[in-house]
This record gives structure tokens, C-alpha cells and sequence, in this order.
């Protein structure tokens, strides 16, 4: 788990530049986990984080919402009620077009193929794999 005291070193990822125009939403239950990941999005990445859900109920609810729309949607397993697997698949069935990342402490090699079987685009952990999300989300518009 990304802990609050932990910032991001911003001088370890210089290499990466703004895309404008790229947008998310963030199913994430820690609100400092949560706050740290949009501070982090919006100054290294200029990315505009669309919405926020901390549960399965609120995610599936802005999913289904026709004005809903974003490039990508970052998805923890582990939520307040609810499990990410079931949004993950939800959304790849509702929104097929959009790329799908798990962030998650639980980034085994079994618990990583049930995301990718479920339609994630790929996996995170989020102790040991930030940097690599971050590189993960600047190449997305090119895949648009």
C-alpha cells in the first residue's frame, strides 16, 4: 500500500511529459491512496481524473451513467463493499473500448492472469510498480 508518507519522487520519472486530453476514473476505497494518486496523475501526467468510486456499487452506478466517459479506468481489487474483479469485468463488458489497469497490493501471478482473463489491459502493484503505471498511462492516447 502507497503510504502517505511516501510521496512519489517526481526526479525518477522526469522522462515522462504531459498528454492533454487524457482522462481517467479512479475506483480506489483509501482516501489517501486516492488523494496521492490524482496529485500524482494530474502534475506528472496532466491527466483530468473524470470521477472517483470507493466501492463496487459506485463504480458499476458511473459505468452505467450515459455521460460517462474517460480513456481509462484504474481499478483496486480490494474496495469498502464489493471487489474490483466484478467492476473490472462489468466494465469490460459496458465499456469495451476503454483501457482497464488493476492497482492492487495483491499482485500475484494467479491474482494478475484472473484481472487479465477478466479484461484488465494490465496489472499494478502498487508497492513496487508505480513508476511502470505512470509510463503505462502516457503511452494510452496513442492507443485511442
Amino acid at each position: 500500500m502507497m503510504a502517505a508518507t511516501t510521496p512519489m519522487n517526481p526526479h525518477s520519472i522526469d522522462h515522462l511529459t504531459a498528454r492533454p486530453g487524457l482522462s481517467c476514473f479512479l475506483v480506489e476505497d483509501s482516501p489517501v491512496i486516492r488523494e496521492n494518486l490524482i496529485a500524482t496523475f494530474e502534475e506528472m501526467l496532466g491527466m483530468q481524473v473524470v470521477g472517483v468510486a470507493e466501492d463496487e456499487h459506485a463504480a458499476l452506478r458511473w459505468l452505467q451513467r450515459p455521460d460517462s466517459a474517460c480513456d481509462l479506468m484504474i481499478i483496486d481489487i480490494f474496495l469498502k463493499t464489493g471487489t474490483g474483479l466484478e467492476v473490472l469485468a462489468r466494465a469490460k463488458a459496458l465499456r469495451p473500448e476503454l483501457k482497464l489497469v488493476v492497482l492492487t497490493n495483491y499482485a500475484t501471478t494467479e491474482m494478475r492472469r484472473r484481472c487479465m482473463m477478466l479484461g484488465a489491459d494490465r496489472v499494478f502493484d502498487k508497492s513496487a510498480e508505480l513508476e511502470e503505471l505512470l509510463a503505462y498511462c502516457e503511452t494510452v492516447p496513442d492507443q485511442r
